[in-house]
């Protein structure tokens, strides 16, 4: 198992237009291509004008298989269109996870 985890820092200011834009037109695609996340939570100290978002994989191949069929899904296109025009975001972090030989969970 494998996390993905990802912070995205958006333009101050711009956080809840950004996270409207995705509501409207990202969401549905993407859970239906990489299932529901573990988080997706805006964050509440420090970089105030970031958000994060977890998705949980079987492993790299799971990963690039699932985000390959929705980087060609003409609905998630359409989504990064819409992002890329309104110019939100600033940058974004990836970092992939694995759980700790102790944990469960």
């Amino acid at each position: 198992m494998i996390y993905d985890h990802r912070t995205y820092c958006c333009t101050p200011g711009t956080i809840a237009k950004h996270m409207k834009l995705y509501a409207d037109h990202g969401w549905e695609t993407q859970r239906r291509h990489l299932g529901d996340p573990v988080v997706y939570g805006a964050v509440e100290t420090g970089d105030v004008n970031s958000y994060v978002h977890i998705w949980v994989f079987e492993d790299a191949a799971d990963r690039a298989r699932k985000r390959e069929a929705m980087k060609n899904d003409p609905d998630w296109q359409a989504y990064l269109a819409k992002s890329a025009e309104a110019g939100y975001l600033v940058h974004q972090v990836n970092k992939i996870l694995v759980p700790a030989p102790f944990f469960t969970g």
